[in-house]
């Protein structure tokens, strides 16, 4: 394949989610720059929405030089646009762009995609106009560019998940030559089935989009995906278990690229260590504060992260492995850390006062399972079912869970560090997920040398099978089969590969620790950056048959 490979001369990136840290596309786009930096130099530029109004972005270094001429006409055309380098591995051109005042044209807009392919804006909700509105304006950009450059190169341009197929939708109207790409993370239709307790695996071949579209009241932005991905140049998505779901849901079959992940996040030798140490001894500290005793140092940390999607992301299992776990003989203290976003409305001041205070450890704080007030603690599936299990979290109890509900991006007010500060502290991370297209959690776990335990639903979770790993946790990857009907026994599996876990002796832990780390160099990019050669490869033809 590599000799016929047809390299485009610029590379245009766009996501909700550049220089704007919300899930894990965030990680897909910020780990795959620098290997794409490599190829393209600086025509590779990523677009991502302008949303720093208050605050200066913590992503994004602004540079008043980069595409100084293109800059002056875009200016010209009235495009409100922040030019700069995004501050990950490889520091790639970023364009920010303000959409907000294209929501005059929104009527228009919706009117000509109805006109132009049927896509029903009709029952939007919810933040489909906002992200209608910067598809739309990242799609003005790209013609503002491609027209001021007017140099008959080969553009490409990747348009990643719904919330940027209008601009896909644009692109292929107005300027046909550009080369299209459309990457579906995870279908807005087969999430959301899922989500709503229906059965998605047993019953895919039965289901039809448009219509679970209507019944789930998805008919919006279903219609903008599914028009994305069937008129793109090359239709993608990261495993195959999310291509089958979306040959059926969205009527065409994608490739697949997956998902890769760069060491230049993980720290070596001595720095790693220091790391490891720091990350285990806030973690402890935190829980110290929380709970008022001192936990032991060799307390078994675990942790879950993701989004907050009960069910999908398998909070329910993981739940359900902690309260098991309370009627087992665990040889050592086991503390659980659900690192999961909720709607979180400041830290706890009392947790706060806590940590920088001076005085004895003696006393719990509390309701001292949680570290952030919720704005709606009654409503959250997790507090709520942490309070259903009755854990209490007391000194004596050998098995703790501690739910930290905010992003850990550096300014949470308890850790005030980052989501992969923490993670290099624990001893095992568990994502029990029922729907997890590919799984950027247990990967960023090996990476990190963290032994992991997921499931045959998630498109990681395959690769590592296929990588001959997941039998059993010494591989560092623990793979768990789950379907639709086999909810207890993803359970008890997983509450033995953490018995098991937890009464390793220290030389087994290392040799799996090691083990996790060697899976995940064989995820990196440079591997798995031919899947995208050959996505662009495909839509370049695609472009070159329409000429003949």
């Amino acid at each position: 394949m590599k000799k016929n490979l047809r390299i485009p001369d610029y590379v245009f990136e766009v996501s909700w989610e550049v220089c704007n840290l919300v899930g894990g596309i965030y990680t897909v786009l910020s780990t795959k720059a620098k290997t794409l930096q490599e190829r393209y130099g600086d025509n590779l530029i990523f677009i991502g929405p302008d949303i720093w109004k208050v605050n200066k972005s913590p992503y994004f270094t602004e540079s008043k030089q980069l595409l100084s001429g293109w800059r002056k006409q875009a200016k010209k055309e009235g495009l409100n646009i922040k030019i700069g380098r995004w501050d990950v591995p490889g520091n790639p051109i970023v364009i920010l762009v303000d959409f907000e005042k294209y929501f005059i044209e929104k009527d228009k807009l919706y009117t000509d995609m109805w006109n132009w392919y049927n896509v029903d804006s009709l029952h939007a909700y919810g933040d489909y106009d906002e992200a209608c509105m910067f598809a739309y304006s990242s799609a003005l950009v790209i013609e503002s560019f491609y027209k001021y450059q007017n140099d008959n190169k080969q553009y490409l341009v990747n348009y990643n998940e719904w919330t940027t197929g209008m601009g896909l939708l644009y692109i292929n109207k107005k300027l046909p030559e550009i080369a299209t790409v459309f990457t579906t993370h995870a279908t807005s239709i087969g999430r959301s089935i899922a989500g709503n307790n229906k059965p998605l695996y047993d019953y895919l071949q039965f289901y039809n989009g448009d219509q679970m579209a209507g019944e789930l009241n998805m008919q919006s932005k279903h219609s903008v995906e599914k028009n994305a991905a069937i008129n793109s140049d090359c239709f993608t998505t990261v495993s195959d278990i999310t291509a089958k779901e979306a040959t059926q849901l969205l009527e065409r079959t994608p490739i697949v690229t997956p998902n890769g992940f760069e060491e230049n996040f993980v720290p070596k030798g001595a720095t790693f260590d220091k790391k490891r140490a720091a990350a285990r001894a806030q973690l402890l500290n935190v829980a110290s504060k929380l709970i008022g005793y001192t936990p032991s140092d060799d307390a078994f940390l675990i942790a879950t992260a993701g989004r907050h999607e009960y069910k999908n992301k398998g909070l329910d299992v993981f739940l359900d492995v902690i309260s098991e776990l309370r009627s087992r003989d665990v040889k050592k203290e086991i503390i659980a850390f659900i690192l999961v976003p909720g709607w979180v409305s400041e830290p706890r001041y009392d947790l706060k006062h806590k940590l920088v205070s001076l005085s004895d450890n003696q006393h719990s704080l509390p309701d001292p399972v949680i570290t952030h007030v919720l704005h709606n603690p009654y409503q959250d599936a997790i507090l709520n079912r942490i309070h259903s299990l009755s854990i209490c979290n007391h000194p004596n109890d050998q098995i703790k869970i501690i739910y930290v509900p905010s992003y850990l991006k550096g300014d949470d007010g308890i850790f005030n560090t980052t989501y992969y500060n923490l993670l290099i502290g624990m001893d095992a991370t568990v994502f029990p997920s029922y729907y997890e297209p590919w799984g950027y959690t247990p990967l960023e776990s090996i990476a990190f040398g963290v032994p992991t335990i997921t499931t045959d639903l998630a498109g990681f979770g395959l690769w590592s099978i296929d990588e001959d790993a997941g039998v059993n946790i010494s591989t560092g990857v623990s793979v768990v089969h789950r379907n639709d009907n086999n909810y207890q026994e993803v359970v008890d599996s997983i509450v033995g590969t953490l018995l098991e876990l937890s009464s390793m002796d220290p030389s087994t832990i290392a040799n799996c620790r090691t083990n996790a780390k060697s899976l995940s160099h064989k995820a990196r990019w440079k591997y798995f950056i031919k899947y995208y050669d050959k996505a662009y490869t495909l839509a370049i033809e695609e472009i070159n048959n329409k000429k003949l």
